[in-house]
């Protein structure tokens, strides 16, 4: 099992090309989970224009997770202490916190791009 963060989530869907060899791989060989904090941010990027989708923002996740067959990991009280108990070198956005918590409690390794999260040594990431 791994934990997409949501950049990965997103490429995954709609620009598989823009994810690493071993992201790929992790993905084809694995089950998947997400924070539900990543349907937040989905939300977020398309409200802004960030993100440009051909469908409806409940079309776009309903076929991402149905695709893909993605679990949607809810914030726990575990998950959401833990992401408040991280030092600064974790990162300090509250959604990538809350997504790598989510990665740790679920013993899954974390898909991710961002620096800070690849950097943090307590976090086992796949890039």
């Amino acid at each position: 099992m791994i934990t997409l963060d949501t950049c990965s989530l997103v490429w995954l869907s709609l620009s598989p090309d823009r994810l690493s060899k071993n992201a790929k791989k992790a993905i084809k060989n694995n089950s998947l989970i997400m924070s539900d904090i990543s349907l937040w941010e989905i939300a977020m990027l398309t409200k802004s224009g960030r993100l440009i989708i051909d469908t409806s923002y409940s079309e776009y996740i309903e076929l991402l997770l149905s695709s893909f067959g993605i679990q949607v990991n809810p914030i726990t009280p575990e998950i959401a202490r833990m992401s408040v108990d991280f030092d600064d070198s974790v990162n300090r956005d509250p959604a990538d916190r809350i997504i790598a918590a989510t990665s740790l409690v679920e013993d899954a390794p974390l898909v991710t791009a961002d620096k800070n999260l690849i950097k943090a040594k307590i976090i086992n990431t796949i890039w």
